[in-house]
């Protein structure tokens, strides 16, 4: 039985298909075979960050449309023979996903062996957020330390509860917290909510703080998730998240300020 995750938040631009791409690869890397879906119609992003973007051909809408097959529309990674992208659609609008064509093709993924399937959701509450969330059993709520966006993340943590699937069969949605552009010496000064502020304000337990951090950038201008660039403390962070995901236990690491030894302050290191 497949598991379906949404990655989700309120606000745009705080890391969303960062985090869906470096999920997918970490859950990839341990065995588990995976299907990343672009729910950002016409905005589409998820294929430049996997690096895929020249092979894309069929698109989600596409398929959803009956005008191309699944395995016509699957992009398999180049990394991982069991990672595999559903990119969206650049020419359509929001409205050419509908509920019927989205459970048809989480049907026909979970049909085909899948054992995680992750929603890149757009941001906000419209069409396709509604629809990448409405199906999923756990949910990824990405969150910036600040605080609009923990306030527009409320909401979602709100239609999750009421407008989703198991909601309206008197079940809940798992929901995980990820922090990301975390920045301890920013929390210090008061400038950024720590995990535990956000935490308390949301009710959510943390699954994964990603320190704020150029490699993010710099693998996503690559076409690379930034959780393969192994030596990076994002990449240390994601792969902590998945772990995390998974059940396993782990130390939340990149949430202090890391203190300079005696030596470092005489010579300025």
């Amino acid at each position: 039985m497949a598991e379906i995750i949404v990655v989700t938040s309120g606000k745009g631009g705080v890391g969303k298909t960062t985090s869906s791409a470096s999920i997918a690869c970490g859950l990839a890397r341990r065995g588990h075979k995976v299907a990343v879906i672009d729910f950002d119609v016409g905005l589409r992003n998820l294929d430049l960050i996997m690096g895929c973007e020249r092979r894309v051909v069929y698109d989600f809408v596409n398929v959803v449309n009956g005008e191309a097959s699944l395995k016509q529309a699957l992009i398999k990674d180049k990394r991982f023979e069991n990672l595999f992208v559903l990119a969206a659609s650049q020419t359509r609008d929001k409205d050419a996903l509908t509920k019927e064509g989205v459970e048809k093709v989480l049907k026909d993924l979970a049909d085909e062996g899948f054992d995680y399937i992750l929603c890149d959701s757009p941001a906000g509450i419209e069409k396709g957020a509604f629809l990448a969330m409405y199906f999923a059993d756990q949910a990824v709520v990405v969150v910036n330390p600040e605080v609009s966006s923990v306030r527009d993340s409320d909401r979602i943590l709100g239609l999750l509860s009421s407008k989703t699937k198991r909601a309206e069969n008197g079940d809940r949605v798992k929901e995980h917290l990820l922090l990301t552009r975390y920045s301890p010496k920013r929390v210090e000064t008061g400038e950024m909510l720590s995990v535990g502020d956000v935490e308390e304000i949301l009710g959510l337990k943390t699954v994964g703080v990603i320190p704020e951090s150029g490699d993010v950038l710099n693998a996503s201008n690559k076409g690379e998730p930034v959780i393969l660039e192994t030596t990076s403390d994002a990449a240390q962070a994601y792969d902590d998240a998945v772990a995390r995901l998974l059940g396993d236990s782990r130390p939340m690491r990149f949430v202090t300020v890391e203190k300079k030894g005696i030596l470092a302050k005489i010579f300025g290191g």
